[in-house]
């Protein structure tokens, strides 16, 4: 079991849940919210989470969380949080609940609407200390959402926005590695390569902060020699343990900014009609940035073949179409029912994504449609 101080409190190892009730006695919670999804319900991992933390089955339990959060489920959760008399909120699932969770604070503190503390809207300041305590507990291996400064919500009018602020950190990431075993192959291999592009953008991000590179490196390494395992074999408790580990660190570098990947995928992932998984988002579209950004980083991509375990001057994008071939993830946009015509439309809104200024070299408007255009399977 370790505790570790860095950004926020994190209890990590297996059994951590059963940390539950001293950490909440910490904060002062008595009457949580339970924000999560009907998946994580019926899995039986929010009877477990009440159980180990001596909560009642009256708990108050906002279980209506969309697969990409939107801002009508935000709202929806304020109230019941309101109505129920809650003082803090408990976030168990993946990256969805826990931003969810975040955004949920945020306004029991804060007016609507709560477009107006979007990053690329000028929100950044406007968003103040003094939200109610947020637990985050995860269940897949992926998003870092447990320590990530933001909460991505899509607004009512489809923008999907990055929420970011110091204070959005949730005061504990509480991460056991025995909550992912009955995760699916499919959603292990897709947040799994969540975990590896949040390694690989934050390490490319042009910032200087040399501890997080090292943080990114070493989440990549253990997210290469695990993740083929984990989904081979969701019950190897070393391979879980591995890329949950390496889900906290890449949520750990966030604070370099992320990149073009990023950009795409926030603007796909409002997308209302088919909701689009994040993860496996991210694994279509990172190889095709990874040879955009090759002549700008190639000194980084020295470290990064090291981390990844390849040969020296071996093709990063090749490798990563690679993995996510023997993952069973889509190869190509397209697969995922994203249309040339959809993708014209959303050029704008990656122009001016939050992600966008930290790629690993500059990214214009005529460079995300050749992007879009290669990532749905074009030459």
């Amino acid at each position: 079991m370790g505790l570790i101080t860095y950004l926020t409190r994190i209890q990590f190892g297996r059994g951590a849940l059963r940390l539950l009730p001293e950490e909440l006695a910490l904060l002062g919670v008595s009457r949580p919210l339970v924000v999560t999804d009907r998946g994580v319900v019926a899995a039986g991992l929010v009877a477990r989470l009440l159980d180990a933390a001596g909560l009642s089955d009256a708990t108050a339990v906002f279980d209506a969380t969309p697969e990409n959060p939107t801002e009508a489920a935000v709202l929806a959760a304020r109230d019941r949080y309101r109505e129920a008399g809650c003082d803090g909120v408990v976030a168990l699932g993946g990256g969805s609940p826990l931003d969810l969770a975040k955004a949920v604070a945020l306004l029991v503190t804060h007016a609507e609407p709560l477009s107006q503390y979007a990053a690329i809207l000028g929100g950044i300041p406007r968003i103040r200390p003094g939200q109610p305590p947020v637990i985050a507990v995860p269940t897949t291996a992926g998003t870092g959402s447990e320590v990530g400064r933001a909460a991505l919500i899509t607004m009512a009018d489809g923008r999907k926005l990055g929420l970011i602020a110091p204070s959005l950190i949730p005061n504990l990431a509480l991460c056991d590695p025995e909550l992912t075993v009955g995760l699916p192959p499919g959603l292990t291999a897709a947040t799994g390569m969540d975990a590896v592009t949040h390694c690989i953008e934050t390490y490319l991000s042009p910032r200087d902060n040399p501890p997080a590179e090292a943080i990114a490196l070493d989440g990549l390494t253990r997210a290469m020699r695990s993740l083929r395992r984990a989904v081979a074999d969701g019950r190897d408790l070393d391979a879980r343990e591995d890329m949950m580990m390496a889900a906290l660190e890449g949520g750990m570098t966030f604070q370099k900014g992320l990149g073009a990947v990023h950009s795409m995928s926030h603007a796909l992932g409002g997308r209302q009609s088919r909701p689009l998984h994040h993860g496996t988002l991210n694994a279509v579209i990172l190889p095709h940035l990874l040879r955009f950004n090759a002549p700008a980083c190639e000194a980084q991509y020295v470290a990064l073949r090291h981390a990844m375990g390849l040969s020296p001057g071996a093709d990063l994008a090749a490798a990563i179409d690679d993995l996510n071939r023997d993952l069973g993830l889509p190869g190509t946009l397209a697969e995922m029912g994203v249309t040339a015509e959809e993708c014209e439309g959303l050029i704008s809104w990656a122009v001016e994504d939050h992600s966008t200024a930290t790629n690993g070299r500059p990214v214009g408007a005529e460079d995300f449609r050749a992007l879009f255009a290669a990532a749905l399977g074009g030459a």
